[in-house]
């Protein structure tokens, strides 16, 4: 496993843990999102437990990147943060499953042992977050960072305009728009940006300056 922190506090206090059980073996630490994706492929880890708001890359883009990287990497968030905003594009992005920081030492060697065999490990409060999900319509559960495309789409930015502003690919652009339109039951850039008006996820006053 690879260990994934902004924090070496925190790091070294992770690599303690899992150094004393010698069921675990903690091939390396990163400090950033390049640093994890640039470790995992040299290492090639069953299990990358990592933090989500880390300087250089959202936690969410770590995820899809090394998801797409290497398929059968499993990745385990553990942070301090449970909100949707969080949780929600973490889980979209394919992470195996989310804890928060205060999860007990033995519970988290647990937890990552079931993420290695694939086992979807989740903290009540964020299984509480996904409940609330599925209970939502989907037009109410529009990612943060879906959000920020609708609105610079809604200023009339380009596919490209879009991707330089947020720091990522054209095509992550387009995976954003796709899901946008499955969620706001639309089928083109216009309808979208009229639903989010008509839904009050845009609203003119703060999202035309």
């Amino acid at each position: 496993m690879i260990i994934v922190d902004d924090h070496p506090v925190v790091r070294d206090g992770l690599r303690g843990i899992f150094a004393a059980d010698d069921a675990f073996e903690v091939v390396g630490e990163a400090a950033d999102g390049p640093e994890a994706l640039v470790l995992a492929m040299r290492t090639t880890p069953d299990v990358v437990l990592m933090d989500l708001r880390m300087p250089k890359m959202s936690g969410a883009e770590v995820i899809r990147r090394l998801r797409e990287q290497t398929p059968g990497i499993r990745v385990l968030v553990l942070t301090t943060f449970d909100n949707d905003a969080d949780v929600l594009p973490a889980i979209e992005q394919g992470a195996t499953g989310y804890l928060l920081k205060d999860t007990p030492r033995a519970e988290l060697r647990r937890a990552v042992q079931a993420a290695a065999r694939g086992e979807t490990v989740l903290s009540p409060s964020v299984a509480g977050v996904l409940t609330h999900k599925a209970r939502t319509p989907e037009q109410q559960t529009l990612s943060r960072r879906e959000l920020e495309v609708l609105r610079l789409i809604a200023r009339g930015a380009t596919n490209r305009e879009v991707a330089a502003k947020l720091f990522i690919t054209e095509a992550t652009v387009k995976t954003h728009l796709l899901h946008i339109f499955a969620k706001l039951e639309v089928k083109d850039r216009a309808a979208a940006v009229a639903a989010a008006y008509e839904t009050g996820l845009l609203r003119p006053a703060t999202d035309t300056r």
